[in-house]
């Protein structure tokens, strides 16, 4: 118990400096970026709220403030006038641009590192090429072939196994017909590998391993069979075939076959995708993916990926591949939930601000104890560099009070040699400012009420 109690706090320990990481490198970017311009920085602050710890050194007070939930680099004349030459406000516009700017590279290059850290620790990596489908792939009797590599999934790029799997994950779940074969045949696999699971968890019969492991090759074999047929009639000719051969080998002889009923329609994830197959591009139409319910409760139904990939050596060019590719393909996933929100495509429950952010973190780290410390450890880092570059990413986008809106009114200004008068873009971060509160005010007490019995 004593245990548990340290293990935690040191994971919230970690997770709070992790966050503060985050919060360095922001302000720290425009500190930099600010003092290379020669602007005079007046207060680099860490933290919000009183101070723990403060000093001078030279122009720039340093400040270490109680609440972990933010911080600031103030700088002279960034939000009044100011005659003093080395005002923000009198700096050149692409000074001003770059000091804008250099927060949220910082953040990228912060979820670079992070996502290295990540990535090092990996003795392989997935690709995005298939080598083979679970007993139970929707995938394999809608198209899908192993050696296949995947390009586009509901037009979504895929350049590595994070593309793929979020590319699956944001996949709309339809009602199709449920005549058709490819559910046929998912449902005569289905029922055998039904038949495999009951034995497996049969309390005798799951000690007699080389009678499982026979079991499992002939399910393997059917399922192929199965997966491969070109009619119902053949479908089922397989399955009546592979059941009464794992009855016999599992030394039943009284049992019964489960009749295959088709339904009108069924509910599936499915979408359209292009792979490349013997080197060229082939379009997959309705493409499904294992479809099922997460519980006898559920009252959406899940997806899962239900193939394989081919795996990918680790080198140290692989390493910095990865790191790179995978943390573009963070910055592509972030940027298309954004635009996703925007179309309709995520509702307001799926949006979350710092305390489900923190819900998240604490559910990842409690997945990871599961297996590790360091694994919880991984967990929260991973779900770190997501913030970090979310952070990075939302900062710049063109809204009054954010990075972005600041970096427009200065690119207006670049563009007609004119800024935009002071008294306009006060009113106007302000306006955006109280509607961005307003915003995260509704989005933590909807946080708060989920994780209320009453919200779940």
């Amino acid at each position: 118990m004593f245990l548990s109690i340290l293990t935690t706090i040191g994971l919230i320990i970690i997770g709070v400096l992790l966050f503060l990481l985050i919060i360095f490198f922001h302000e720290g970017g425009h500190f930099i970026a600010a003092k290379k311009s020669g602007v005079q920085v007046n207060e680099f602050s860490l933290g919000m709220g009183p101070k723990i710890i403060s000093f001078k050194k030279g122009e720039t007070q340093y400040s270490l403030r109680l609440l972990p939930i933010g911080g600031y680099c103030s700088m002279e004349g960034e939000d009044e006038e100011s005659e003093n030459p080395r005002a923000f406000n009198n700096a050149k516009v692409w000074k001003r641009m770059i000091i804008i700017i250099a927060g949220a590279v910082m953040n990228i290059i912060l979820g670079f590192i992070m996502m290295f850290t990540i990535v090092v620790q990996s003795p392989e990596y997935n690709s995005t090429t298939v080598s083979g489908f679970s007993e139970v792939s929707f995938s394999a009797n809608s198209g899908l072939q192993k050696g296949d590599t995947f390009k586009t999934i509901n037009n979504y790029s895929i350049v590595t196994a994070q593309d793929m799997s979020f590319a699956i994950a944001t996949t709309k779940c339809k009602t199709v017909d449920g005549s058709l074969l490819s559910i046929y045949k998912e449902d005569c696999s289905l029922y055998l590998c039904e038949l495999y699971g009951n034995l497996y968890n049969d309390k005798d019969f799951s000690k007699k391993t080389e009678q499982l492991n026979k079991i499992y090759a002939l399910l393997k074999e059917g399922v192929s069979k199965i997966n491969a047929a070109e009619s119902k009639s053949e479908a089922h000719k397989i399955y009546i075939e592979y059941y009464d051969k794992m009855e016999i080998a599992a030394g039943i002889s009284d049992y019964k076959i489960p009749e295959i009923k088709e339904r009108k329609t069924r509910q599936r994830f499915v979408t359209d995708a292009e792979v490349l197959r013997d080197g060229k591009l082939v379009k997959i139409k309705n493409l499904e993916f294992y479809t099922y319910l997460s519980d006898k409760d559920a009252k959406e139904p899940s997806v899962s990926i239900d193939f394989y990939v081919e795996p990918i050596k680790k080198t140290f060019g692989t390493v910095m591949e990865q790191t790179g590719a995978q943390t573009v393909s963070t910055i592509r996933m972030v940027w298309s939930s954004i635009i996703g929100l925007v179309q309709g495509q995520f509702s307001f429950k799926d949006i979350s601000g710092p305390v489900g952010a923190a819900s998240a973190i604490t559910q990842v780290a409690s997945e990871g104890l599961k297996s590790s410390f360091g694994d919880a450890v991984n967990n929260i880092l991973y779900v770190m560099m997501i913030i970090t570059v979310n952070l990075g990413i939302f900062n710049m986008l063109p809204f009054p009070a954010l990075d972005g809106g600041r970096f427009l009114f200065l690119l207006i200004e670049a563009i007609f040699h004119k800024p935009i008068p002071r008294k306009v873009e006060k009113i106007v971060n302000a306006v955006g400012l109280v509607i961005l509160l307003t915003f995260m005010a509704v989005i933590t007490f909807k946080d708060i009420w989920q994780l209320t019995p009453f919200g779940k």
